[in-house]
């Protein structure tokens, strides 16, 4: 009799799971559907000569992905309008299996932290008494939190902290004028609760954690992911695109005084794409043709400790692989002491920031009065997330002795 075999059935969402069907016949034909509710993909299969579909090794005859993909099912999950359900992998005259994929892993736990004017979650593994390293986790131009970045992090041996900075109650409404201050509050306290610590950010947020380690030396490695060494304008108020983006203004300060910025460039193809209603490549918004000024550049060389730098080279959001070349520049001209890195991944858009294996089919998403486009096709969106996580989880384990 045939039957699904999925190891693990439950697993943290950054875990990928091996799926085999067993027990058909030889050369029969079997259709391998994955469905969460709002979303569903579907792969068709020949069984080998031993009557087994095994996706870890098999490619799809024709399906939501090409090649062999352990995860391509995960990843290709397309929208369906329906609402969120369980997650179920099905063959039809086999069975199903419902998945549980933990965006909190068994043995993280989780505390509100609402103190020193800090808005944040605080993630860690059940205390055995050890001192484990730290990680601040950012978000980015959405705000908010990323608590399950910081979820399953924690899960790799970190106490983590999901930090807001604006977006939030109690924090402000827009990322005009954040002071560095504040994150120096939140080192201050995770070194309460932690040994060494790291900084992990991704876009606007992969900027700010360069600028955090520039600033604090406190912090011993900084993972900046599609992120800039390059101080950008603020995301002001307003009720479209073009107003946030004429909003002049810093996105952060030091000591009260404003930080120099790149400001935008709103130019008459970006203007055009805005009233067509098309999708909107952000990166038109971003101009480095008369060069960079100085004083924008973050001086990533005062960081204590190592940098990775992670970018796309099809990110349509902002050029993070040429503002990522910024801080790569200045890291080589100072001899930087600590280990460094800069990847790029040239087939990607701007969404590999985050865990792996969630749904990369999305090749645009909402603006304020807009659709953005994200760039790059969703197989190397994919593909470069689930290695960027992994990288990120190396690379603060070695920085941070974990």
């Amino acid at each position: 009799m045939a039957e699904i075999l999925v190891d693990p059935q439950t697993a943290p969402l950054d875990q990928p799971v091996e799926t085999r069907v067993v027990g058909l016949k030889p050369g029969q034909t079997i259709t391998v559907q994955l469905s969460t509710g709002d979303r569903a993909s579907h792969a068709v299969f020949e069984a080998d000569d031993h009557g087994v579909v095994d996706l870890t090794r098999h490619a799809p005859l024709e399906g939501s992905y090409r090649g062999v993909d352990p995860m391509g099912l995960f990843w290709s999950l397309e929208r369906t309008g329906g609402k969120a359900t369980k997650t179920v992998l099905s063959v039809e005259g086999v069975g199903d299996r419902v998945l549980e994929r933990q965006q909190v892993p068994e043995g993280v736990e989780r505390l509100e932290v609402r103190e020193s004017g800090l808005v944040g979650t605080l993630f860690a593994p059940e205390d055995d008494g050890a001192v484990l390293p730290g990680v601040i986790v950012l978000s980015g131009s959405e705000g908010g939190l990323h608590e399950t970045d910081a979820a399953l992090l924690a899960a790799h041996g970190f106490v983590t902290l999901a930090l807001g900075y604006f977006g939030l109650k109690g924090l402000p409404e827009h990322l005009v004028d954040i002071p560095l201050e504040y994150f120096g509050d939140a080192i201050e306290f995770l070194s309460g609760h932690a040994g060494e610590i790291g900084v992990v950010g991704g876009s606007r947020g992969g900027e700010l954690a360069l600028l955090i380690g520039a600033t604090f030396p406190e912090v011993s490695a900084v993972v900046s992911v599609v992120g800039s060494g390059v101080v950008t304008q603020a995301i002001g108020p307003g009720r479209n695109l073009l107003q946030k983006l004429s909003y002049e203004a810093a996105s952060w300060t030091h000591k009260g005084e404003p930080l120099p910025y790149l400001p935008y460039d709103i130019g008459d193809e970006l203007r055009a794409k805005i009233v067509n209603d098309e999708p909107v490549p952000l990166r038109l918004a971003f101009s480095t043709e008369d060069g960079i000024p100085e004083d924008t550049e973050i001086a990533v060389e005062r960081i204590s400790g190592g940098v990775l730098l992670i970018s796309s080279g099809q990110d349509d959001s902002w050029p993070s692989t040429e503002l990522s070349d910024v801080a790569m520049r200045r890291l080589k001209d100072h001899e930087h002491a600590f280990p460094y890195e800069h990847v790029v991944y040239p087939e990607a858009g701007h969404l590999i920031a985050g865990p792996p294996h969630r749904p990369a089919t999305d090749v645009t998403y909402p603006g304020p009065g807009v659709t953005f486009s994200g760039g790059g096709s969703p197989q190397a969106t994919a593909h470069a997330r689930a290695d960027a996580w992994k990288r990120t989880v190396e690379f603060l384990q070695v920085q941070l002795k974990s």
